[in-house]
């Protein structure tokens, strides 16, 4: 959960199914345009696993729930097709390190480690990585999962993101997850035994949650003395389960206490809140996903992923198939891609915002235009409405939200978006 970004999709009549063959693609790509970006940002890759044992009721990512049994699961295929999905698309990333590798979901920790193992060699095999990438996998707390931890850290897994989300049975059943509290407990442990580092991943504002059951569940994580905690709000999202029939949730007013008594907590346990959702022991931020918030560079292979490559003149934002079957085909014949769309330059000040934003130090003015191609006069206007309103400070090295402007965050960024003429 921790690593998909939050992205505005382009409008459906910018998106197009790339034709002709990668060269031809290539070639558009790299043509003059309406930006010129001085460097390329750094690269991660995101690879998406479609599969879970149970699609969650609030859950809107592509995932399937398993059919039949684990055994089931097409894995030799799909890692096959995967492998096939970034060879199509090295022509595009030719020449560029991967920085960080995130293995999401789904759940990935459905496969086999050897599975794991080979897509970790074959990426290997055929991108650079950065000396001491991070490569995080998402896992889940069930036992079946929980049993293959040390074998994913001999993989060449860093990282493990565990999907928690609470330690209260009656808030999981109610979550539809697959795990119990105790089984929960269990595979952290199990990550601390197994890795140098990991991340926690909780919910507040649950059904029927009060005060005092958000405190236990935050209790219970910070007990392990986690590296890193990702604590979301649950939000009700269109076409899922929940958003058919919605749940009893808390008012705004019991969420706003419950996120201030997170934020205390976290403190006081040595936790830095670095990003809207995220808290970190120093050294252990998620640097994969710092790099979606510093408006980087993700190549996304697997069913439905999402990408944004730069190229000199242009950012590109690229779609695979989303249904599983359809994107193992269309990868074994190297068509992964669904869409492909250049990201207008008006829409660029608003989607570095929403990434650049989200964090509590903010943004270094230069790498707004480094990331960009745009002038920081673009955005004169919004930020002065915004430093007017108190909701972020700036000076001649650094924009950065206000308390007020990080609380209100939703307010602060609808400055940047774009004004139709």
């Amino acid at each position: 959960m921790d690593a998909i970004p939050r992205i505005v999709a382009a409008p459906a009549e910018a998106l197009s199914v790339p034709t002709g063959s990668v060269a031809e693609r290539l070639v558009r790509l790299v043509r003059p345009g309406a930006l010129t970006l001085a460097a390329l940002p750094p690269l991660s890759l995101y690879v998406h696993v479609p599969w879970c044992i149970r699609k969650c009721p609030y859950c809107d990512f592509n995932s399937h729930a398993v059919r039949g049994s684990r055994d089931d699961l097409p894995q030799q295929r799909y890692v096959d097709a995967l492998v096939a999905d970034l060879e199509a698309a090295l022509p595009l990333v030719w020449g560029r390190r991967i920085h960080t590798i995130f293995i999401g979901g789904g759940t990935p920790s459905l496969f086999e480690p050897a599975q794991v193992e080979r897509l970790l060699a074959a990426i290997r095999a055929r991108l650079p990585l950065e000396p001491g990438c991070e490569v995080t996998l998402e896992a889940n707390p069930g036992s079946f999962e929980r049993d293959r931890f040390r074998a994913f850290r001999a993989a060449g897994v860093t990282r493990l993101s565990i999907g928690v989300q609470s330690f209260d049975d009656a808030r999981l059943a109610a979550l539809g997850r697959v795990h119990d509290a105790a089984e929960a407990r269990a595979a952290i442990a199990e990550a601390q035994g197994a890795f140098e580092t990991f991340n926690i991943d909780l919910m507040y504002a649950l059904p029927g949650q009060t005060l005092a059951d958000c405190e236990a569940d935050l209790a219970a994580a910070l007990a392990f003395d986690p590296p890193h905690l990702s604590i979301y709000q649950l939000t009700i999202e269109p076409n899922t389960f929940f958003a058919k029939h919605p749940p009893p949730l808390p008012d705004d007013d019991l969420a706003f206490a419950m996120l201030d008594r997170i934020a205390e907590r976290t403190a006081e346990a040595g936790l830095e809140r670095y990003e809207v959702s995220a808290y970190a022991q120093p050294g252990h931020r998620s640097r994969h996903n710092l790099n979606y918030w510093e408006f980087g560079d993700y190549l996304g292979i697997g069913a439905g992923a999402h990408g944004k490559l730069s190229f000199a003149h242009r950012v590109v934002r690229q779609v695979r198939l989303r249904d599983p079957a359809a994107y193992m085909a269309g990868a074994e014949a190297g068509q992964a891609v669904a869409s492909e769309s250049e990201v207008a330059r008006a829409e660029l000040p608003f989607e570095f915002m929403l990434n650049a934003l989200r964090l509590k130090e903010g943004f270094a003015i230069a790498r707004f235009g480094e990331r960009t191609g745009l002038l920081l006069s673009s955005i004169e206007k919004p930020l002065a409405e915004a430093e007017r309103r108190g909701l972020l400070r700036r000076d001649l090295q650094r924009v950065v939200p206000t308390p007020r402007g990080f609380d209100f965050l939703n307010d602060l960024l609808e400055l940047f978006l774009p004004r139709s003429a």
